[in-house]
C-alpha cells in the first residue's frame, strides 16, 4: 500500500497522517491567488476550485465549497469541531466551519497548504503514447477513462513516414500500433493514465499481445520527457514487486501518425467490446 501514494516529506506527514495543524501565516497557498485546482498532497485527488478559494483572514487557506464528494466531514472526539479530510486517501485537511457570514455558503473549510497541492488552469491539455498491443482496445479503454480527452489509434516508433495500417502490418516499418492520450493534467496525472495502461493489457507478453503476435504489437511506452520515463520505471519496478515480468518497453516518443479513419473508435462505432483487452486492477 505504500507505494499507491505520494511520499511525504516529516513535516507532510505530522499534518496529513497525524493530524496537525501548520502554524498560522505559514502555508503557501494562504495568499495564493492563481486560478486552478488544489489537490489532494497524498494522493493527487482533486478536492477545491480556486473560484471556491476567499481571504478570511485567518491564516489558512479558505474555501466555502469543495468538488463534489472530495471531501468527508467527521466530528472531532470533543464534539466541538469538524475535521476535513481527503475522500479518498483520509488524509487530514483542516476543519470546516459554518455561521461565520464570510461568503453567501456561509462555509469555511480552513485547511492546511501542506495537505495540498495546486495544478494551475494555464497547463494545457497534455499528450501520452501507449503501446499495448491491437490499438481498438487500448483506445477504447482510455477513451472511458474520466479527465482524458480524447485517445486517437495510430502509429509510432518507425522510419516510414505516413505509414499505413497495411505497410505496418506487412512491410519491416518499426512502426508499432499507439495511441495518442489527450488529457487534462488538471482532471488525471500521468502516473495513473500509465496505470491504466498496465492494467488493460498483458505486460508481460513477449512477442505480441493476446493473438495479436507481431512486432507492431508490442508493449512499449513512448515518453516525452524525463519525468515521464521515473513514473514508467517506477510502475514497473512496483509490479516486478510483486512477480510480474514485466516485458513492456520504454522508448522516446517520435512522430505520432494518425491511423485510417475506420480504425478510430472502432469498438463504440461497431457496437462491440475489446476481445483481447480488460482491465485487471494491479496497484
Amino acid at each position: 500500500m505504500q507505494n499507491k501514494y505520494n511520499e511525504l516529506t516529516k513535516e507532510e506527514a505530522y499534518i496529513i497522517e497525524q493530524k496537525g495543524m501548520e502554524a498560522p501565516y505559514s502555508g503557501k497557498y494562504n495568499d495564493f491567488k492563481e486560478e486552478g485546482i488544489y489537490t489532494c498532497k497524498k494522493c493527487n485527488e482533486p478536492l477545491y476550485k480556486s473560484k471556491s478559494k476567499f481571504n478570511s483572514g485567518c491564516g489558512w487557506p479558505s474555501f466555502d465549497d469543495e468538488i463534489e464528494g472530495a471531501v468527508k466531514r467527521t466530528t472531532d472526539r470533543d464534539g466541538r469541531r469538524v475535521e476535513i479530510t481527503c475522500s479518498a486517501c483520509g488524509a487530514h485537511l483542516g476543519h470546516v466551519f459554518t455561521g461565520e457570514g464570510f461568503t453567501p455558503k456561509d462555509t469555511r473549510h480552513c485547511v492546511n497548504s501542506m495537505s495540498l497541492n495546486f495544478k494551475s488552469a494555464k497547463e494545457k491539455h497534455a499528450f501520452a503514447y501507449f503501446a499495448g498491443g491491437c490499438f481498438w482496445g487500448v483506445e477504447y479503454f482510455f477513451n472511458k477513462q474520466k479527465g482524458v480527452i480524447n485517445a486517437l489509434s495510430g502509429f509510432m516508433g518507425g522510419d516510414l513516414k505516413n505509414p499505413s495500417y497495411q505497410d505496418v502490418c506487412y512491410k519491416d516499418t518499426g512502426h508499432l500500433e499507439v495511441v495518442q492520450v489527450e488529457y487534462d493534467p488538471l482532471k488525471i496525472s500521468y502516473e495513473d493514465l500509465a496505470k491504466l495502461f498496465f492494467e488493460i493489457h498483458n505486460p508481460s507478453q513477449e512477442g505480441g499481445q493476446g493473438p495479436d503476435i507481431g512486432s507492431q504489437y508490442l508493449s512499449a511506452v513512448f515518453v516525452s520527457n524525463e519525468k515521464e520515463r521515473k513514473t514508467v520505471e517506477k510502475l514497473i519496478k512496483i509490479l516486478e514487486s510483486k512477480g510480474l515480468h514485466v516485458a513492456t518497453k520504454i522508448l522516446d516518443k517520435s512522430k505520432f501518425y494518425v491511423a485510417e479513419d475506420y480504425h478510430q473508435y472502432y469498438y463504440n462505432r461497431n457496437g462491440k467490446t475489446p476481445y483481447c483487452h480488460f482491465r485487471q486492477k494491479r496497484f
